[in-house]
């Protein structure tokens, strides 16, 4: 059986590589990953200590954040494609539309 230890530290790596992915990139598919890296990596860790605690109210967590996660990324990418056909740019640092 592998140890509890090993999850975290994967949920961990996998973590601080979402967050490296969305400080250090400028895209925004990059960055909408990312956020999905971030998210997957805290399933990771839900459904770890679910199974070593032997309660299913992390698993059924990790079901919910799927769903969030998911229409996350559905709306994201939505917003995204109508943002493309007006501004053909998907660098966070040329887009000046939303500014005030």
């Amino acid at each position: 059986m592998v140890p509890l230890s090993w999850y975290i530290i994967l949920s961990a790596v996998i973590f601080s590589i979402g967050v490296f992915g969305f400080l250090a990139r400028r895209n925004l598919i990059i960055m909408f990953i990312s956020i999905e890296l971030m998210l997957n990596s805290v399933n990771i860790s839900l459904a770890a200590f679910s199974h070593y605690l032997q309660v299913m109210r992390g698993q059924i967590l990790v079901f919910f954040v799927i769903t969030v996660a998911a229409a996350e990324a559905a709306i994201g990418l939505a917003i995204l494609i109508a943002y493309y056909k007006n501004n053909p740019t998907i660098k966070v640092d040329e887009i000046n539309l939303l500014k005030g």
